[in-house]
């Protein structure tokens, strides 16, 4: 009995510890997010879509800051995730909404870190994305477009989550060059949107630059385990038979980083100089060393 509720007790400290780490990371994550927006993409009127970027807009029609704008927007938007989604998941949700709102407003006072478009397009679109991604690991989201980004992936699962957001926020990077009425803006506000998109890919799956390895040897046992010792990575035998001669084989398939790949041809090259090898890159790896199926569920 005592066993059971030590590790009863084991697992809500474990619950407690990975809840104060999510909110940190949240914490992090909405100051990151709120510098894109005030030092970078405000203060040059770049609209990079989603509930900021109307905000950004409203903000040069009505005297009203951009962070309390976003957190006005958000509040219906908030209320249809707590409905969809539930309130234990809308908690974070509005926690990152009000830091976000809070510190947008906080450093709007201190002078733009750069007046020159491209570079705010490009700094300001890549913290946002880490801001984005952030929030997102840590099981949450900035509000707005993200929540119903998060709708509309239950209707369409197969789309990852940049993309969704790529096609949401073109609406509002099209708004903008009505209302600021500056076709050049608007543009740089399309570069901000694809930055986003392109590096909140990499903040939430990681780079798959690997490679798929298949080798056909007399000597596979000998390369997979200096594949094993010397590489660090997992292998996997296939039952292969030849069509010409009859015999079967051992096929070695595995992944390999892409970094590694000349490694493990010099390894197959010492022990086998007649194996067959195919090298192939693999676009996306799923499992243990790569990124796991459920984040990109997010």
């Amino acid at each position: 009995m005592g066993d059971k509720k030590q590790k009863v007790n084991m697992v809500k400290h474990k619950g407690r510890n990975q809840n104060i780490r999510n909110y940190l990371l949240i914490t992090a994550a909405s100051v990151v997010y709120s510098a894109a927006v005030s030092l970078f993409l405000d203060p040059n009127s770049l609209a990079p879509g989603g509930v900021t970027g109307i905000a950004i807009i409203l903000n040069r029609l009505i005297p009203v800051e951009t962070g309390t704008l976003i957190l006005l927007i958000n509040i219906p938007i908030l209320l249809l995730g707590a409905w969809k989604f539930g309130l234990r998941f809308i908690l974070s949700t509005i926690y990152s909404t009000v830091l976000i709102s809070l510190f947008t407003n906080l450093l709007s006072g201190i002078e733009p870190l750069t007046r020159d478009p491209l570079l705010a397009a490009l700094v300001g679109g890549s913290l946002t994305a880490v801001g984005i991604g952030w929030v997102f690991k840590a099981g949450a989201t900035t509000g707005g477009t993200d929540i119903i980004v998060k709708l509309l992936r239950r209707k369409m699962p197969h789309l990852k989550t940049s993309r969704l957001f790529l096609a949401v926020d073109a609406v509002i990077v099209i708004a903008s060059a009505f209302v600021f009425r500056d076709i050049d803006v608007a543009l740089y506000a399309g570069l901000t949107v694809t930055v986003i998109s392109l590096v909140m890919d990499l903040v939430l799956y990681g780079r798959d630059e690997a490679k798929l390895v298949f080798i056909i040897s007399d000597n596979s046992e000998r390369i997979t385990k200096r594949f094993l010792e010397e590489l660090d990575i997992g292998v996997t035998y296939i039952q292969g038979t030849g069509a010409f001669s009859g015999r079967e084989k051992q096929v070695i398939l595995c992944a390999v980083k892409k970094a590694m790949a000349p490694k493990a041809e010099v390894i197959v090259k010492e022990e086998d100089p007649q194996a067959f090898m195919i090298i192939t890159s693999a676009t996306e790896i799923y499992g243990e060393g790569y990124k796991s199926y459920f984040s990109e569920k997010i």
